[in-house]
């Protein structure tokens, strides 16, 4: 997969994610891609749930994408 398509598919999770959880900032969207911590520490306080079921609908947003960014990893795959 080459640099372009990696973007257009992180750009089409972004997406994904900003439907899903429309009340995160763009700020907080990006936290993602690098701090996925911290991304579910946002989710929990914002939406009140917890990190796994979070981490379980982050998975079926990313598997309809054709994206897989793996449990704490940074390594983007198709």
């Amino acid at each position: 997969m080459n640099k372009d398509q990696i973007e257009g598919k992180f750009t089409e999770l972004s997406g994904k994610i900003k439907e899903t959880w429309g009340r995160l900032s763009d700020d907080d969207v990006a936290l993602y891609e690098g701090k996925r911590d911290q991304f579910f520490g946002k989710l929990q306080t914002t939406y009140g749930i917890a990190k796994e079921d979070a981490q379980k609908r982050l998975d079926e947003l990313e598997k309809s994408c054709g994206w897989k960014l793996g449990s704490g990893s940074t390594d983007k795959a198709a």
